[in-house]
């Protein structure tokens, strides 16, 4: 019981995620072909209108104090998490790319716990890691996702394993959990505009007069689904409520198909369903 209100908070972020990154990932094919600069400037909206919206809030609570390591830590984390992510949207379908960015952290600390710190995994671990495995399988043996494509939805996969874990300790070493959300939309939103002003060289200003609309729907969003969740965190264990999470593939599967016009076969829609079923073996296991 004690376990239900957090629990409940991290299905509602899971589907919200999902919607934000829909947002983000947009359409097929992007204005002048530029598919990569396209969701740059997508994410760096969304990102850094949720640092606008917080960022009056930064006056209202106190300084993150004694959780500025994990801060940083996160913020470090995100810039290779970032752009891991845009490459993955530009060279892949939504409905492909985001089941193996959120099934693969799972799959991922799993691999390194047996394999690099010698720990136990139960038969129903076992079958979940198998079936994580297999079904990144079906989506690359189906041409779902290439080869390029898989490499960064595999690497966006292990960083939000690895922010998810700094941002748990940072909540709850912080003085309160509304001083570590606020400042760490600001300091993602600000890092994120800042890194792919860098790498489009400025352009994604310029771009950003086209997408503002989006982006502040998805910059607001984005703070309900992560606010939810590191709110979650500060009241319970990490890899529970971080595994249920992962139940936004199944929202993110109808959007690609409703929204974004994907064609969402049965084997992708197996492999979703696959990747789902293995998360939650993991996780009991």
């Amino acid at each position: 019981m004690l376990l239900a209100l957090p629990a409940a908070m991290m299905i509602a972020s899971g589907s919200i995620h999902a919607v934000v990154n829909a947002i983000v990932k947009g359409p097929r094919s992007a204005p002048g072909g530029d598919a990569v600069g396209a969701r740059m400037t997508a994410r760096a909206s969304t990102d850094g209108a949720s640092a606008v919206i917080l960022l009056p809030a930064t006056l209202a609570v106190s300084l993150p104090d004694g959780a500025w390591g994990w801060l940083l830590a996160s913020a470090a984390v995100h810039v290779v998490y970032l752009y891991a992510m845009v490459r993955a949207y530009a060279a892949a379908d939504f409905s492909a790319a985001y089941p193996v960015m959120r099934g693969a952290a799972p799959l991922l600390a799993a691999a390194v716990s047996v394999g690099l710190f010698g720990e136990r995994v139960s038969t129903a671990g076992l079958v979940g890691i198998a079936l994580v495995g297999t079904a990144i399988f079906l989506l690359v043996a189906g041409r779902h996702l290439g080869r390029a494509a898989l490499g960064w939805a595999l690497t966006t996969g292990s960083m939000t394993a690895l922010y998810t874990v700094a941002d748990a300790h940072g909540v709850r070493a912080a003085p309160s959990t509304a001083s570590y959300i606020v400042w760490d939309f600001v300091l993602i939103g600000s890092e994120s505009v800042a890194l792919f002003a860098l790498l489009t060289r400025g352009r994604v200003f310029r771009d950003l007069a086209a997408q503002w609309r989006p982006g502040a729907i998805a910059g607001g969003l984005s703070i309900v689904t992560y606010g939810l969740a590191l709110a979650a965190l500060a009241l319970g264990p990490t890899a529970p409520l971080a595994a249920l999470r992962e139940t936004g593939m199944v929202t993110a599967l109808v959007i690609a198909a409703v929204f974004l016009h994907e064609a969402v076969t049965p084997r992708r829609a197996l492999a979703v369903g696959g990747i789902v079923a293995g998360a939650a073996l993991i996780l009991a296991g």
